[in-house]
């Protein structure tokens, strides 16, 4: 785990992040996924096990904090703070039927992110003290399949409100990125486009190249 305020200088830079989902993802491909991210420069990656116990959370933790670099990937961990010191997570990662962000700074200590599906809950998430949020599902998506989408206009009204930084997410790929950037978006979110690469180095490069030809203030 890095400085705290190293991370959050990191963070405000970040550009591209990615999920490591065990929907997705098998287990035993946790750790050479994790390194094909850190390969292709993501700025973020997290661990997303909905469906495994405790017990297996913690153990593909530990594999992936000890590939990605500490002053490389912010590693986020999704939900169960209880697990954070143990496997030297830097931030967690929170929903809207989760715990709030002051209790999960108070348990874990780090970086807090917040899903957001609406202007509302994005502005809500700010003033309850995020350190990031996540905005969408932009395009429906199945990792979210029972979110419906809220399209490309809410990334620019967030935009204008909100000053944390905003993550787009849900079925962003290289094909809908450019309208994502059109929209108003400089931080995205890519899972399932990314896990199912066959060659994950290659397409975050590509990715990063649309994103770093956008107009972007920290």
């Amino acid at each position: 785990m890095s400085d705290p305020d190293q991370r959050l200088s990191r963070l405000a830079r970040a550009r591209l992040y990615a999920i490591v989902d065990t929907g997705y993802v098998e287990p035993s491909r946790v750790s050479h996924v994790t390194e094909q991210l850190v390969n292709g420069g993501v700025d973020l990656i997290q661990l997303r096990a909905k469906k495994l116990p405790i017990a297996a959370i913690a153990d593909l933790g530990k594999k992936m904090r000890a590939l990605i670099p500490s002053h490389g990937s912010i590693f986020i961990l999704n939900d169960h703070p209880e697990l954070v010191p143990e496997i030297g997570a830097d931030g967690i990662h929170v929903g809207q039927d989760d715990l709030s962000v002051a209790e999960a700074r108070t348990r874990a200590g780090v970086i807090v992110g917040k899903s957001t599906h609406s202007l509302d809950q994005a502005v809500a998430a700010e003033k309850e003290g995020a350190d990031y949020i996540g905005v969408g599902p932009i395009y429906a998506t199945p990792t979210k399949p029972d979110y419906a989408p809220v399209g490309p206009a809410l990334i620019r009204q967030v935009f204008s409100a909100v000053r944390v930084p905003q993550f787009c997410i849900g079925g962003i790929n290289e094909q809908t990125l450019p309208e994502v950037l059109a929209a108003g978006a400089r931080r995205v979110v890519i899972v399932s486009a990314l896990l199912r690469s066959s060659d994950i180095p290659a397409y975050c490069r590509r990715v990063r190249e649309q994103l770093e030809a956008q107009p972007f203030q920290p």
